[in-house]
């Protein structure tokens, strides 16, 4: 559990190191346009969304609240893994170090609690 946090810890700031690094070096309408230019750049990009769609199915499956799923999934669409590393850490900490709960989160009987 402790390697699985340390791995999230770092995933997060590697994302925050980049994020930063790109609004502060780069252009997002040119470097954007560039990238849909480039038959590879889309593929990144379907890469990418298909990813976020995977995990956002895990994040669908192991939250119970409907509120809190779709606050999770459209996190997870507009800022992608950075959401996805907090994601991780929030499961991974309210586990009480049990991979079970880490994966499945505290689900009850019914797909959604309401509270």
């Amino acid at each position: 559990m402790k390697a699985a946090k340390i791995t999230a810890w770092l995933c997060l700031l590697a994302m925050i190191g980049g994020l930063v690094n790109a609004f502060v070096n780069g252009d997002f309408l040119v470097d954007g346009g560039a990238l849909l230019d480039n038959p590879w750049g889309v593929m990144s990009l379907i890469d990418l969304y298909v990813g976020f769609a995977l995990f956002s199915i895990w994040i669908v499956y192991r939250e119970t609240t409907l509120w809190k799923i779709i606050l999770w999934v459209t996190a997870m669409m507009i800022f992608g893994f950075l959401t996805g590393s907090v994601y991780v850490l929030k499961a991974l900490y309210e586990s009480d170090d049990s991979w079970e709960v880490a994966l499945n989160g505290k689900r009850r009987g019914g797909p959604y609690e309401q509270t």
